[in-house]
């Protein structure tokens, strides 16, 4: 696994020590400990490849103008056997480095003996890093925040994967909790209505369209109407789908029994659909997760106790009016929160305490990753606290906030479906775009920006389609490639790759040499969506290259074999970024 640009620029910083040493054994400079100085890449590269603003720190130090050390630094510094070919003085002291054809050859040779590798770094030394992201809520259908949040997790992932951490996918399944009382209360009204005098009117009059019925129950719904709802329960139709097919199962089997037996069948009936149901929508979206871990199994384990019993063993709790509370000021925030209500239920915070101490401690990952919703920033201060205060390291947790999405289709908001004309979900929306755009689309934007989704260009088979237009570059290669093959033109084994100097030649290689920095970028500041515009980027220079550069009427057979080996690295390069999100690799389009 290779970084041409890291090891270039390591080999710059040692060079450029060497030659201040042989400044200051010689006397042209006086012998004071170095500053830190830095090696960057120019943005204007008519500067050079790299840029060293070694004179400018130095000069308080020696006491001397800053170019006049950056051109002594430039008489000494030996880049005979480098991959530097030159170094320039500009401006007060600024100094520019520029590097050798083998370099640039070198690139291309990298990304074809690698291949599929190419791109990946040890950065994370096999660090153990847990991913978790969606646990969408399990009593109903994801949403399109969700769809987001999916594409990102997943995509962080691969990027930590590649940037050689040991990554591991989770969703936290909220299997217990308020949110489960409310799904049992919801099933239980919606089984009981089917089994009053109205509900059997409409069942025999769409006995043979479940779809009907539901729909029907639905719109008897209303304020004042037969199967009116109170304000705390869920309305969706999915709750009558569970009601109505039970009941088409079982019949009056739970008409007459107590609320809580029929609270609980229902829901042992419902959530399990209702799980497998995420799990199947997931995988078709291309997630498939390491671990699903359920919240009830840290109430079986009594592990909600063990925390709060913890806090208030170590005076990091207190009980006043029957509750238990935390002191969260002790912290830094603004008041203390409740830990344990006066009737002995948990706060929903407290599994989640215990949730990441299982991950931190029981489990040991070295950090914890959430992709969480923008209406969580409040909720993070907390969790942190809590955790400092049971013992665990908070710089262990990282939550990546995440802004929702609006669609938009010709410019207009779309909130509803076009089929159902329900909230769109994550299952509409890959009924009406590729998955393909899906993953690539919410990854274009840093996931704590606003972003607009929008749903006509992402079914565009036009350059203004972003995943069209890089998929289009690896098809384009593609083809070349086949049809230079029918004309007895093949892929050469060998080529000499110092025929590639054409400005455009150069800037494409030098884009291609950067992957394993972007990916090492993209994983330390948990931003997927460096890659997606990477991507793009190759794209374009690709396509700016081949439009420029004719491979197949090369002036020379030894320029064509070099040019066919670069667009071979370009293939090999985009095939690796869109492995990484997950897309696919068409060879024609």
């Amino acid at each position: 696994m290779s970084d041409l640009i890291k090891q270039a620029s390591q080999q710059l910083h040692t060079l450029i020590v060497d030659a201040l040493g042989i400044l200051v054994s010689e006397g042209a400079v006086p012998a004071e400990p170095i500053p830190s100085f830095t090696i960057e890449i120019p943005a204007d590269k008519s500067h050079g490849d790299f840029a060293a603003n070694t004179a400018m720190v130095c000069a308080r130090a020696f006491k001397m103008a800053p170019r006049k050390i950056a051109e002594l630094l430039c008489e000494k510094i030996a880049l005979e056997g480098s991959i530097f070919e030159r170094a320039e003085v500009a401006g007060p002291g600024f100094m520019n480095f520029f590097l050798s054809r083998k370099w640039f050859s070198d690139v291309v040779s990298t990304v074809l003996d690698e291949g599929e590798n190419y791109g990946r770094t040890d950065t994370g030394n096999g660090k153990k890093v847990l991913v978790e992201f969606v646990s969408a809520n399990p009593t109903g259908p994801m949403h399109i925040g969700n769809a987001r949040g999916g594409a990102i997790g997943d995509c962080l992932a691969s990027v930590l994967e590649w940037a050689g951490y040991h990554a591991e996918r989770e969703f936290y399944v909220n299997d217990a909790g308020n949110q489960i009382e409310k799904f049992g209360k919801s099933l239980s009204l919606r089984y009981m209505q089917l089994c009053s005098d109205k509900g059997q009117q409409l069942i025999y009059e769409h006995r043979n369209d479940t779809d009907a019925l539901c729909s029907a129950i639905f719109a008897e719904s209303g304020e004042g109407q037969d199967f009116e709802m109170p304000e705390d329960v869920y309305l969706g139709t999915d709750i009558i789908e569970h009601a109505a097919n039970y009941y088409h199962d079982h019949i009056f089997e739970l008409k007459d029994v107590s609320e809580e037996d029929r609270r609980k069948a229902l829901v042992d009936y419902a959530l399990p659909l209702n799980i497998a149901g995420l799990e199947r929508d997931l995988k078709k979206y291309r997630i498939v997760y390491d671990n699903w871990f359920r919240e009830s199994t840290i109430h079986a384990k009594n592990e909600t106790k063990m925390i709060v019993d913890k806090l208030l063993e170590s005076g990091k709790a207190y009980e006043q009016d029957g509750a238990v509370w935390f002191r969260a000021t002790d912290y830094g925030l603004d008041k203390d929160f409740v830990l344990r209500r006066s009737n002995g239920l948990y706060t929903y915070i407290v599994p989640d305490i215990a949730y990441h101490y299982d991950k931190l401690v029981t489990r040991g990952f070295d950090k914890a990753i959430n992709v969480l919703g923008a209406d969580h920033h409040g909720y993070v201060p907390r969790l942190k606290a809590a955790l400092n205060a049971i013992g665990v390291d908070e710089s262990k947790l990282d939550v990546v906030l995440m802004q929702m999405v609006r669609l938009v289709r010709n410019g207009e908001t779309v909130k509803l479906s076009k089929r159902s004309g329900k909230a769109i979900t994550l299952v509409t929306l890959l009924d009406e775009i590729p998955i393909d755009a899906a993953r690539f689309f919410f990854n274009l934007r840093e996931a704590n920006s606003q972003f607009e989704f929008d749903l006509g260009l992402a079914i565009e088979k036009t350059s203004q389609n972003p995943v069209y237009y890089v998929q289009y570059a690896h098809a384009r290669i593609c083809s070349m490639m086949k049809a230079l093959a029918e004309e007895g033109i093949n892929i050469p084994e060998k080529a000499d790759l110092d025929l590639l100097s054409d400005p455009r030649e150069i800037e494409l290689i030098r884009h291609l040499a950067s992957l394993p920095k972007e990916i090492d970028s993209a994983a330390k500041a948990y931003d997927p969506a460096k890659i997606t515009k990477y991507a793009v980027d190759t794209a374009t220079l690709f396509h700016r290259f081949y439009d420029a550069c004719s491979v197949k009427n090369a002036e020379t057979p030894e320029l064509r074999d070099a040019r066919l080996l670069l667009c071979l690295a370009v293939r090999q390069t985009i095939r690796n970024v869109l492995t990484i999100l997950k897309i696919d690799q068409p060879e024609k389009m």
